[in-house]
């Protein structure tokens, strides 16, 4: 009779948990019917509508979001009904559908077709979004339901769910006393509204530092058509007969290796290198030191000596000591190698009669010249052979085909966000279609600057989705009928951001925050960085490597001057981004408030301590416009680039070892990596990949950087 009596109230708990869900779910119906957010779409694979979504549904569509979420998680922390898996775990993992649905696009439009509402909306809701985090993750009953569930009587990924929940609780601070939850509420939303500010106050940095010519002839070097694309993007902004050069997210700036007015090199990189520290509205530095203090005051808070060393808990390193020994055991090879370089462009120089010291600005216009000298090869040569149609169609998918069976069909019913865009269906080895896939390649002054990949709509079986994807660039937009030419360097920048695309494409999870690229920030660009390599395979390069004009294949002779030259001027490339990954592991190590210094000022020492303030190789971020670590997601985190590609370095040995690229070994690649999302130990699935640990030697190797 007890048993009976225990069963019909558990029971009767659970219809009612199940009634309060359902009446959740099914109210205010008449607040959908006449935003798109508010439903699922009824295009393929719930792609957005984005001829229906206008800006002024996005606020309207957060608002109500965030009001059924908090029912939603009020009704799962306050169940009655003993914790399970299914209405504790479960039921969290599949909350906030419509939430979840309007920020997804919302901010694929904030960063890649942004506007005045679009901004001010994002201004406006980042401390609302920082604090709705918040009423989750620092809920003591909700955290107590998942800490009450039996761990060993769960498998799968049911298990690796749990578990993931459990620690980003803990992580947030779940454990804390409420007083200092308090507190922990109060630093997020500072830090969400200062990294907003971060970001906006950039993107005006980036527009206002782009750089006005008044005559042709300052532009030497640039072909016709870049010279073209200035003369009427200074048009656009008003000034006729001028020039503008816009600036990159990056340090250097690519039109520096073919200016040949030392004046116009200077004027461009200045500009990019001071662009937010001028004491105006695009000046981050008031702003970034501010985010660095309350980084450091949340750490505490939890605990912990250091920012990066709470931020470091779920990665690959664990802690912040192997990170810096990875960055510091390259950095010093790397060094002495971008000496070497600078003093060969220095010869060089001096044999031309230049009469002057190498600068920064200097170095890879003459770094051009001397990879010609060296290997007979120069940027105007291959070019040529890399419009940009054929390397996406005839490379990027071309090699997605070879490597894994998988093909593209471009689509035109489906809409875009800005005419640029293009969408394209994408098709298993066996015909059947299995994602959408948008691509947007050109640069805009309303986009943020970098290349990413973001997923539209995340792979899960649980939820029946199907993975919408979108890779976004900053390729220069030809004008007039010309061909968009890329450099080597561009091209890599495709497969690598495609690599990420094959992550999310192959995602074959049952919940999404397991899914495709939810994994660390330490491993996410592993498996975009082993796709690089396929820009060299003999067999994709042969087939996209097209000359534009004559239609002939890339010449063998240029093929191998461009595989002679993969270590030319690695010195360089690794040391600045050894001082970046520094630099962002500086700040985020200070363990005293009292340490922090002005931003110049505490990048230079930084810099200087760990031997890598080298003059001619500036930081390939400066800590004022280093939106990564401000205003993205890799504070304490941009060592990943290095950690991921040691990581390749070593997959790439192996599959060389057992013959190269093949179909088997992707497959391989594909079967541990790039379908297993988050749902398994990453240190262990890698191992039984190649067989053994990550080792450093590959990486030294491969770079060129071994010390003979």
């Amino acid at each position: 009779m007890r048993i009976f009596c225990k069963t019909f109230v558990f029971n009767l708990l659970a219809f009612i948990f199940l009634l309060q869900m359902q009446n959740i779910n099914a109210q205010n119906n008449t607040e959908k019917m006449k935003n798109p957010l508010l439903q699922k779409s009824t295009l393929q694979y719930q792609a957005p509508d984005f001829s229906a979504i206008k800006d002024e549904h996005f606020k309207p569509a957060f608002d109500y979001g965030l009001k059924i979420n908090v029912q939603e998680v009020e009704a799962i922390a306050n169940n009655p009904a003993k914790p399970t898996f299914q209405n504790t775990v479960l039921a969290l993992e599949t909350s906030g559908e419509v939430l979840s649905r309007a920020t997804g696009i919302f901010y694929n439009l904030a960063g890649s077709n942004t506007n005045p509402v679009l901004q001010a909306i994002e201004a406006e809701y980042a401390p609302i979004f920082s604090g709705h985090s918040d009423k989750i993750y620092l809920n003591s009953k909700l955290y107590k339901r998942i800490k009450a569930l039996d761990l060993s009587k769960l498998k799968g990924e049911d298990k690796r769910l749990t578990e993931y929940y459990l620690q980003q609780f803990e992580l947030a601070g779940a454990n804390l006393s409420d007083a200092d939850k308090e507190k922990m509420k109060k630093i997020n939303e500072e830090l969400a509204t200062l990294s907003t500010l971060f970001g906006n106050k950039l993107l005006l940095a980036r527009k206002n530092g782009a750089v006005l010519f008044d005559n042709a002839s300052d532009l030497d070097g640039l072909s016709d058509a870049e010279i073209e694309a200035a003369k009427q993007k200074a048009k656009e902004a008003g000034y006729e007969n001028k020039y503008l050069i816009g600036l990159l997210n990056t340090t250097q700036q690519p039109l520096l290796v073919s200016l040949k007015n030392r004046a116009s090199r200077e004027k461009i990189f200045k500009s990019s290198w001071y662009r937010a520290e001028k004491s105006d509205e695009g000046d981050t530095r008031e702003t970034l030191e501010k985010l660095a203090r309350l980084r450091l005051q949340k750490a505490n808070l939890m605990g912990k000596k250091s920012f990066a060393e709470w931020k470091l808990q779920d990665q690959m390193a664990k802690t912040p000591q192997p990170a810096m020994d990875l960055l510091a055991k390259i950095a010093a090879p790397a060094v002495t190698k971008a000496k070497a370089e600078a003093k060969e462009i220095q010869d060089l120089i001096d044999a031309q009669n230049g009469g002057f010291k190498l600068e920064a600005w200097d170095w890879n216009f003459y770094a051009e010249q001397v990879r010609k000298a060296k290997y007979d090869l120069n940027e105007s040569q291959i070019k040529p052979y890399f419009e940009i149609t054929s390397v996406l169609e005839n490379g990027v998918f071309f090699a997605a085909k070879q490597m894994y069976g998988i093909t593209f069909k471009e689509h035109k019913d489906l809409p875009v966000y800005n005419p640029d865009v293009k969408v394209y269906e994408v098709f298993d080895e066996k015909g059947t279609s299995i994602a959408i896939y948008y691509l947007d390649f050109y640069t805009r002054d309303n986009k943020n600057g970098g290349a990413w990949m973001n997923n539209v709509v995340n792979q899960s079986h649980y939820l029946k989705q199907k993975p919408v994807i979108v890779n976004v660039y900053n390729f220069s937009k030809p004008v007039d009928g010309n061909p968009s030419l890329i450099s080597f360097d561009d091209v890599t920048t495709m497969f690598h951001e495609f690599g990420h695309t094959l992550h999310g494409l192959f995602a074959n999870q049952e919940y999404v925050s397991l899914s495709g690229t939810s994994v660390p920030r330490d491993f996410v660009e592993f498996p975009s960085q082993i796709n690089e390599h396929a820009a060299l395979d003999p067999a994709v390069l042969k087939n996209y490597a097209i000359h534009y004009q004559t239609k002939q294949p890339i010449p063998q002779e240029l093929i191998d001057k461009i595989k002679k030259s993969e270590t030319f001027n690695k010195g360089y490339d690794v040391t600045e981004i050894l001082a970046a990954s520094t630099l962002d592991m500086a700040w985020h190590s200070v363990e005293k408030e009292s340490d922090f210094k002005p931003a110049l000022i505490f990048e230079k020492e930084a810099l200087e301590k760990y031997g890598l303030l080298v003059n001619e190789v500036p930081t390939r971020y400066h800590t004022p416009y280093f939106a990564h670590i401000w205003g993205g997601g890799y504070s304490a985190g941009y060592y990943a680039y290095t950690w991921s590609k040691t990581l390749d370095y070593n997959v790439f040995d192996w599959m060389q070892a057992n013959g190269g690229m093949t179909r088997e070994n992707c497959e391989r690649f594909k079967k541990y990596i790039l379908s297993v999302g988050n749902s398994v130990d990453l240190n262990k699935a890698f191992q039984e990949l190649i067989g053994h640990d990550m080792q450093i030697e590959p990486y030294l190797k491969n770079a060129g950087l071994l010390v003979k």
